[in-house]
């Protein structure tokens, strides 16, 4: 038995709009593929490879995490490191200002303005904030660490009041009251060394100068890796800095006799040659993070091109493969689309 199988300008009008259609999207997935050189649909094309895709990707997306966390990182060093510098250069300008003033006449009037100027700078420095954290807090990096030195705070309050105290643990008046004179050489001593001293030590330095946690801020630098990324403004030489410059600012020292203020003076050496020392130190040791996050960092971004090219020996195409498609879908769709513009020009009356 015979068949016979019907053509009609519908049929074929319809098969060459499913063509174009079907080629259209094939050119926008081919285009893609030859100006990214990756495959459109990574999934479609790697099939059971793509997990490891996806895995590779998460890795490098970990890497790229850590890199920029480094770099936040990096800038609060520097400015940390700039800091701890700044403060070093200027105790050792001050050091020299009291070897020199402790026997001048008028000694105390000399040293007077920088140890009170150094003292506000000391306090600006460790309030340093960095991308909306403070340096120097510890772990608390929402407040200023070290509050201001001023009429009304608490640690002016508090040196009053030990000033102020009666003896032996203070003098019974005020650093301004004529008394000042009469203070002895030894009783200057013993309040340094006991009642004044104390305020820079736990627990008074933490409840009257400062908010700071003595534990540091840590942060990973590495996938296997993590340091500590802060300082603390609990550091034993920023505590013989404020020391040393609150006791040559506030004590009445322009009041004293002579022997006593080089008492003073001579306790204020010790703190700032051992602060400059301390500081030396410090700035070691955040030179030394420095360098292993600049390390890190360095490894991670050979490790991030590693990755990176492995995900791309599985996704990539070949570009010239990929423009032959192109072009050959090109030509397909021109072709049908000249095509079906003919066969709707065709019309039955023309054959009658």
């Amino acid at each position: 038995m015979m068949s016979a199988n019907y053509i009609s300008t519908y049929m074929l009008s319809s098969a060459l709009r499913y063509s174009i259609t079907n080629n259209q999207s094939s050119l926008s997935q081919a285009t893609k593929e030859a100006t990214t050189g990756r495959f459109a649909d990574v999934g479609l094309q790697l099939g059971v490879s793509t997990g490891r895709d996806v895995a590779l990707r998460a890795d490098m997306n970990f890497i790229d995490q850590i890199v920029d966390t480094n770099g936040l990182v990096s800038g609060r060093l520097d400015v940390t490191q700039n800091r701890i510098t700044q403060l070093g250069s200027t105790a050792q300008d001050f050091l020299k200002n009291m070897i020199a003033a402790r026997d001048a006449n008028n000694g105390a009037s000399m040293i007077l303005p920088s140890a009170s100027a150094n003292l506000q700078d000391l306090i600006g420095a460790l309030n340093a904030s960095y991308n909306g954290s403070y340096l120097f807090g510890g772990l608390n990096t929402q407040n200023a660490p070290i509050a201001n030195y001023a009429a009304g705070s608490t640690s002016k309050n508090q040196v009053d009041a030990d000033f102020l105290a009666a003896p032996p643990t203070g003098f019974g008046f005020t650093q301004s009251a004529a008394g000042v004179s009469s203070i002895t050489p030894a009783q200057m001593q013993s309040f340094l060394n006991t009642t004044f001293d104390a305020e820079f030590q736990s627990p008074a330095w933490n409840t009257n100068w400062s908010s700071a946690t003595n534990q540091p801020l840590s942060s990973r630098i590495s996938t296997t890796q993590i340091v500590n990324t802060s300082v603390s403004a609990n550091q034993q030489g920023f505590r013989q800095l404020a020391e040393a410059y609150t006791m040559l600012s506030d004590l009445g020292n322009t009041n004293l006799s002579q022997a006593t203020f080089q008492t003073v003076v001579d306790k204020a050496i010790s703190l700032v040659s051992g602060a400059i020392d301390n500081l030396a130190v410090l700035g070691g040791s955040v030179g030394s993070i420095q360098q292993q996050v600049s390390t890190a960092t360095d490894k991670l971004k050979i490790q991030h091109d590693i990755l990176n090219q492995q995900i791309v020996d599985m996704e990539k195409v070949d570009p010239t493969e990929a423009s032959v498609r192109v072009n050959t879908l090109q030509n397909q769709i021109e072709t049908a689309l000249a095509l079906t513009s003919r066969m709707q020009k065709i019309s039955l009356i023309d054959y009658l």
